[in-house]
């Protein structure tokens, strides 16, 4: 409302600056996209809360309502386990896929278990030893990403977190057989493209997809961290941007005030999705599934500029 009442004034006293002559256009101008600035950080902000909300389905409600017989398989066969990352075998529609996600927990007990889905490096090996004998198998991969990012702590850092996560993308994209992904909650920075790299990439109308969190982007950019939801709207995070953007896609709708509110209708619908892309898929040749994987990979962050005239 407040919103609106400002706008309303804007068109009045525009209207009163072209009656009388006076030059306050470019004043009027620049108070105007203040305003739709502010408008479009408060939508985005919106989604990065839903994204985020307590209730929103996780990736093991999804795989128990989406795949039938699920064996959790465990371990890198290097170092440990990592719960932050789910993986193992289940039949969608009657066809075994290998299923991967980030794991955030219900409680706060659970949740320091699974470290809030902030992976470790055993995490991202476990993932590609699964899809190593995924493509082994013949089997299709589906992904579902939601986390806010790897884990940043000293132990990572001592186990090559960033190698693990370099390692996925470069064999990830080599990977002769479907991939699937879909962001389901948070996508955030090298975590979440650790599981990100597919065929096909989907994103929930409410999930966010980014280079870094909102908080991360406004202390580095703004140096403000208060500043978040400017960031967030600065750093072009919501499904209708990375649509835009060709990053991702499509977007699967969800219905009322989020997934959380009709979570076995959001199933429905991503299974529905999951079969077609994959029956298509698996009907492909997998030397052309990596060549043109390749190819959409390259294309992401590509852009041209005019000609001065």
């Amino acid at each position: 409302m407040k919103t609106t009442g400002l706008e309303e004034k804007i068109q009045e006293l525009r209207r009163l600056v072209e009656e009388s002559g006076i030059g306050a256009g470019e004043e009027l101008a620049r108070l105007e996209a203040k305003i739709q600035a502010g408008s479009r950080a408060a939508k985005t902000w919106k989604r990065v809360e839903l994204a985020r909300h307590p209730e929103r389905p996780y990736a093991l409600d999804y795989i128990e309502k989406v795949f039938d017989n699920f064996v959790e398989l465990h371990g890198d066969r290097c170092f440990g386990d990592d719960p932050a990352i789910v993986g193992g075998i289940g039949f969608l529609a009657g066809r075994p896929v290998t299923v991967l996600g980030n794991q955030k927990g219900r409680t706060l007990k659970d949740n320091l278990r699974r470290n809030h889905g902030m992976a470790n490096p055993e995490g991202y090996r476990k993932a590609l030893r699964l899809a190593r004998q995924a493509e082994k198998f013949r089997r299709p991969i589906v992904t579902f990403v939601d986390t806010a990012g790897a884990y940043p702590g000293i132990g990572a850092e001592e186990r090559g977190i960033g190698e693990a996560i370099a390692r996925n993308l470069r064999d990830f994209s080599q990977l002769r057989t479907p991939i699937v992904c879909v962001i389901i909650g948070e996508g955030g920075s090298g975590g979440a493209l650790g599981l990100c790299v597919g065929d096909k990439i989907y994103l929930l109308e409410n999930s966010i997809y980014s280079v870094i969190s909102p908080e991360g982007g406004a202390s580095l950019l703004l140096r403000d961290a208060a500043r978040a939801r400017d960031a967030a709207a600065m750093l072009r995070i919501t499904s209708a941007d990375l649509l835009e953007f060709k990053v991702v896609n499509g977007i699967i709708g969800e219905s009322g005030g989020g997934a959380h509110e009709d979570p076995d209708g959001m199933a429905k619908t991503l299974k529905e999705l999951l079969v077609k892309e994959i029956d298509g898929l698996a009907r492909r040749n997998p030397a052309v599934l990596v060549r043109y994987r390749n190819q959409k990979i390259r294309r992401i962050g590509h852009f041209h500029e005019a000609a001065d005239l």
